[in-house]
């Protein structure tokens, strides 16, 4: 009754205090409901990106991963740093330059209204397929660990409580994406990421109070060390999930994605009041994801130590750590922080979905004399439509052995193709409509059959699907380059300034990049044993 009431309290809360601080928002207009009216400051634009990273893909899949290979796995967490970086210094510039809401329109701006088409299209059916799936999926896992609700509804059945679960969230996230709009979305993730940090923190701390058997988190840490320290390497070998040498490829390449092109992400930063607010709101994400090993890492360490003796799978080994270590007073707590993470990351790709739907297809092809409430109001139907999908797609996830694993995998199949065209629509200003087109079909092809044509499949059976995923990109670079020499654009292109909002950049941006830069080397360094790539 008491982890109830505290569920109960948490998720009350931050309803209420969402809803307070923007009942009097623009909802209407598209700018309003999808930009929040380009008037994000650096907390919400940090707060936001952060829990929207943080759901529960993360704190059950990471440290799932975590249980099975070790430390090395935080490299999906301190890589994304540099991308961060990357992202606050050359992407974030030029795409406020160009005023865009979606990275499709900025795909229409560079090249042309195919390519935006073709990209909206593999954002939709990627968030329709794997991204909304699982999250819903994750995230009823997590909370079946932490509240025990097949005990508490009366159910015999996992599957039945897990199909229970991503009803309710799903029907919840999808009031908060589909009648908020993105400051509703922005403001809760920014109240519930609050609570997710400290709860997060509070597992580690009674987690290691757990290993040590009370006497104190230093000697929990000291008794880890010692007695699992194969695990404690920052370098992954050949057999860990993250081998070391694919941070400088694949690993790489999908974070860069991640932080950079994302729509489900990014359309924070698109949301900021000034370039120095969103520059501002990424380096201040990127500090804080340097924290995060502390508490999407170490809790997977802290269960394989407790718990790997009694056979238990690596994504409910989280769950079991949180009721187990918690006591019950904070259990409630941090299951809303759980059940407002879930939220933050359904309702924010949710919300993405229904501005690439309307932005991207009803305004274009649909509607084209839309009205700025007929454009929301498609967003929604449409949305409403996803959120069904995604919810009877969820519970067909279980029996993945790893579902963290399982969604960079998918990941790699959109995330390569679409970075890889607007990378080169960046850095190359005579690049035609013809190579983005190519590059977005042959990396789609290139991928998926890598992973689902049997005869592709073993033909690179002995490379490391991350360098698979970085190999692919150079071939995608390749192509696009080889059509670029041929049929180069007759007229160079030049970026005009849509005077959206203030690009004077953070004069502290270059000090900051450098110094985040240097604290991911340190940790690496601090925590690497690079005999296990002998």
């Amino acid at each position: 009754m008491i982890i109830l009431i505290s569920f109960l309290a948490m998720t009350g809360f931050v309803a209420l205090g969402t809803w307070l601080i923007t009942r009097h928002d623009d909802h209407k207009s598209s700018d309003g409901f999808f930009l929040a009216g380009r008037s994000l400051t650096f907390p919400v634009i940090a707060g936001s990106l952060l829990l929207t990273n943080l759901s529960t893909e993360q704190m059950v899949g990471l440290n799932g991963s975590a249980f099975m290979y070790g430390l090395s796995v935080m490299a999906w967490e301190v890589v994304a740093v540099i991308a961060l970086v990357a992202m606050a210094i050359y992407f974030l510039p030029r795409l406020l330059k160009s005023g865009v809401t979606t990275i499709p329109q900025f795909m229409q701006i560079r090249f042309d209204h195919t390519t935006q088409s073709i990209t909206n299209f593999i954002f939709l059916f990627a968030y329709a397929a794997i991204l909304l799936p699982i999250i819903l999926y994750t995230g009823a896992t997590g909370l079946i660990g932490i509240m025990d609700i097949q005990g508490m509804v009366g159910m015999t059945s996992q599957k039945a409580t897990i199909w229970l679960i991503v009803l309710v969230v799903g029907i919840i996230g999808s009031i908060y994406a589909l009648w908020g709009g993105l400051r509703t979305v922005a403001v809760s993730d920014t109240l519930n990421g609050i609570g997710l940090l400290t709860g997060g923190f509070m597992i580690t701390y009674f987690g290691l109070q757990a290993v040590s058997g009370g006497k104190g988190w230093l000697e929990g840490w000291a008794i880890l060390k010692d007695a699992i320290p194969e695990k404690l390497n920052s370098v992954g070998g050949f057999e860990s999930s993250v081998p070391f040498g694919t941070i400088f490829t694949g690993v790489m390449l999908l974070n860069l994605f991640y932080w950079t092109t994302n729509q489900q992400i990014i359309q924070r930063t698109l949301g900021a009041k000034s370039l120095v607010e969103g520059q501002k709101g990424v380096f201040l994400t990127g500090a804080l994801k340097l924290l995060g090993p502390m508490y999407l890492v170490l809790p997977g360490l802290m269960a394989f130590y407790l718990f790997s003796n009694i056979g238990i799978k690596p994504d409910h080994a989280y769950g079991m750590l949180v009721n187990k270590v918690l006591p019950p007073y904070l259990t409630g707590f941090f299951a809303a922080v759980m059940m407002g993470a879930i939220l933050s990351s359904y309702n924010s790709a949710l919300n993405s979905t229904c501005t690439l739907f309307s932005l991207g297809f009803y305004k274009d092809y649909i509607n084209r004399n839309a009205t700025e409430e007929q454009i929301v109001k498609s967003g929604k139907w449409f949305g409403l439509f996803m959120a069904i999908v995604s919810m009877s797609i969820a519970p067909l996830l279980m029996g993945q052995e790893s579902i963290y694993g399982y969604l960079q995998k998918m990941n790699g199949i959109y995330f390569i193709p679409i970075f890889a065209v607007f990378l080169m629509g960046l850095l190359n200003k005579k690049t035609p409509p013809l190579a983005a087109k190519v590059g977005l079909i042959a990396g789609l092809i290139i991928i998926s059959g890598g992973y689902f044509i049997p005869p592709v499949a073993a033909l690179i059976s002995g490379i490391n699907e991350f360098h698979f995923l970085g190999i692919a990109f150079l071939l995608l670079l390749l192509i696009m380059g080889i059509i670029t020499v041929i049929k180069p654009l007759s007229v160079q292109w030049i970026q005009q300034d849509s005077k959206a909002v203030d690009l004077q950049p953070w004069k502290y941006a270059k000090h900051i990049s450098i110094l985040l830069v240097i604290l991911v080397l340190l940790i690496y360094w601090l925590f690497a044993d690079f005999k296990v790539l002998k």
